[in-house]
């Protein structure tokens, strides 16, 4: 915006998936509004950004995105605005908040029963669920999906396998895991399996997830398919969220029992959880820098190149859908 001289009015700040830990310890819309001050950007047109910029965009300026007759009171009150950290927050004319404390109590929310009991499979996952059949003792080459550190897009790689006693394995001194998609939605038993890497896992790991962008199913990455079927069993008993399993022992797991992919607890809880996910990847030989996102968006078929759906894999560039060994 400040090199290329942009006119910022019609210009918005947001963020996408953001992690329990980053909005515990740095904050949501402030956190961005304080970087983009700190990039360059001037106060006033960073808060514009977040503000009346995106309620004019989504028609609510009538009521949203200013401090002014006819507005809701919606009004956070900062003392520094290039620190921008937030002091008093008033919603709907009502202070909620105070230097970082709470000052309401949220109501109580009675879920559903089908929200509550989202991980329907048809039966607990078998060691053979995981296991890629191959023709015996063969080189194959594999369809793999790239992944690609901090970003979305995937590669499409064609890696040659080797094939033992009618199967293929992950590899981990090649960084080569087993990646599963399990339907979770209508129990129709449906496992489909695929290889990915980039995670360099290297020991006897599994890690399972239900926030599987977009169609959270569950995902379910590892190194060999003993683990794979305890995370996803485990997982299952768990009624959603992440968790990883090394050497037979769950290491670390949050739960997330709203449709396997929202928890009830509060943030600091939550984040706390997360934290034992990310010391679990760590463990397993992963040093990425956010895997648990990495993972969730193995099965989103909108971004190119290579995903896995409850179809198999799926070349997104040419809507096909390949099968795993060519």
């Amino acid at each position: 915006v400040t090199e290329a001289h942009l006119d910022p009015r019609n210009l918005l700040l947001c963020t996408d998936d953001s992690h329990s830990a980053t909005l515990v310890q740095e904050g949501h819309m402030d956190r961005v509004v304080r970087h983009a001050i700190a990039q360059g950007l001037a106060p006033i047109l960073a808060i514009q950004m977040a503000t009346i910029n995106t309620a004019e965009h989504f028609g609510l300026s009538r009521e949203l995105g200013m401090i002014a007759p006819g507005r809701w009171a919606d009004i956070v009150l900062v003392e520094d605005l290039t620190n921008f950290q937030a002091g008093l927050v008033i919603a709907r004319g009502q202070v909620v908040a105070e230097n970082g404390r709470l000052l309401i109590d949220l109501p109580e929310v009675v879920y559903p029963g089908w929200a509550l009991n989202s991980v329907n499979l048809k039966r607990p996952l078998r060691v053979e669920d995981f296991r890629l059949t191959a023709a015996a003792n063969s080189t194959l080459t594999a369809n793999v999906i790239g992944v690609i550190e901090n970003q979305a897009p995937t590669r499409h790689l064609r890696i040659p396998v080797e094939a033992q006693d009618g199967e293929v394995r992950a590899d981990p001194t090649n960084d080569l895991a087993k990646v599963a998609l399990v339907e979770r939605h209508q129990a129709t038993g449906g496992v489909q399996l695929g290889l990915v890497q980039g995670f360099g896992l290297r020991e006897s790991c599994a890690v399972a997830t239900t926030v599987a962008h977009d169609s959270h199913h569950m995902l379910v990455l590892g190194t060999d398919d003993e683990s794979m079927a305890a995370a996803a069993n485990y997982l299952a008993t768990m009624g959603g969220g992440q968790e990883v399993v090394r050497k037979g022992e769950v290491i670390g797991a949050v739960d997330l029992p709203i449709a396997g992919l929202i928890s009830n607890e509060r943030a600091e809880a939550v984040a706390r959880k997360a934290e034992t996910v990310l010391a679990g990847f760590r463990a397993c030989g992963c040093e990425m820098n956010n895997p648990n996102m990495q993972l969730s968006l193995l099965g989103l078929v909108v971004i190119p190149d290579l995903r896995i759906s409850d179809q198999g894999l799926v070349d997104v560039n040419h809507f096909q859908i390949l099968p795993v060994f060519q």
